[in-house]
């Protein structure tokens, strides 16, 4: 999930917000910044699955290929120890590569990404249906900070506890470095935002008790500026288990769409009206 609660000496951050640092046995060292709402040892989504991005378009990437689709599966809760990640190239054809990456903390896996990618080119003749969206994005979005929560049911606040309703959910995120002192690319930049998903579709009237076990991302391209939102589009339950899809966006307009499959964790609900850590940076 995407929140991201601090703890401790505010002094001791890193000046640049960032979820990790390297370390010199090149493993990555979570900061206060990955921490989530799940457990006091828990790393948020967004760390993760942007480590993993991150990792893989230094990787594999190149200009001539749009980063099309990741797909990440969370299933071990990582925790604030240090993060090794492995990278292998599946396929690297002239217009389809794939690779996956592999995050493991303590020698276990904790998390495994895939990464497609096409050879961008001209798109073929004719018109396609596409759904009328729209996304409202806040009015102020530099007074400093770097995320902000909206429902149709309340206005754009910072906290999610003023959006504990059962309506449809928006989020927006200027998303932080994934390492300190390296800038994130669009694409990164991206997929870190698109972890609300979870948060957009899994957050009802008592906060969110569906926690996601996976992240599924498509982008068409990538997006324009810092500022993203992702606005949820549906929310499908049955006997504990959850499928939540949202669209993000830019200034442009919308450019991508998401997937996260959950699965109830009622013991660890998070309420975030009564949080006395409320949403800080995702």
């Amino acid at each position: 999930m995407s929140s991201v609660r601090p703890s401790g000496n505010e002094g001791d951050l890193p000046v640049e917000p960032a979820h990790f640092t390297l370390a010199e046995s090149g493993e990555f060292e979570p900061t206060r910044f990955a921490q989530s709402h799940w457990g006091d040892d828990h790393l948020n989504g967004p760390a993760v699955v942007g480590l993993a991005a991150q990792v893989l378009e230094l990787s594999c990437g190149s200009p001539d290929f749009m980063p099309t689709r990741l797909t990440v599966d969370l299933f071990r809760a990582a925790r604030g120890v240090p993060t090794a990640v492995t990278v292998r190239v599946v396929r690297d054809g002239r217009r389809i590569r794939s690779a996956d990456c592999d995050v493991a903390q303590d020698g276990r896996l904790v998390a495994r990404a895939t990464l497609l990618q096409y050879r961008r080119s001209a798109a073929p003749p004719g018109r396609l249906w596409s759904a009328p969206t729209a996304f409202p994005f806040p009015p102020s979005l530099d007074d400093g900070a770097l995320t902000a929560v909206g429902s149709d049911a309340a206005d754009w606040s910072r906290s999610p506890g003023e959006h504990q309703n059962d309506s449809r959910k928006r989020f927006c995120n200027n998303a932080i470095n994934v390492v300190e002192g390296e800038a994130i690319s669009q694409f990164v930049r991206a997929v870190m935002v698109a972890e609300a998903t979870s948060l957009v579709t899994n957050l009802g009237t008592h906060g969110v008790g569906y926690i996601n076990g996976d992240l599924t991302v498509g982008l068409a391209r990538l997006p324009i500026g810092e500022w993203i939102g992702v606005q949820g589009d549906s929310h499908w339950a049955a006997d504990g288990v959850a499928v939540g899809t949202a669209t993000l966006f830019d200034r442009s307009g919308a450019f991508g769409s998401c997937m996260t499959t959950a699965v109830s964790n009622p013991a660890a609900q998070i309420d975030f009206a009564n949080d006395p850590f409320p949403l800080r940076i995702a």
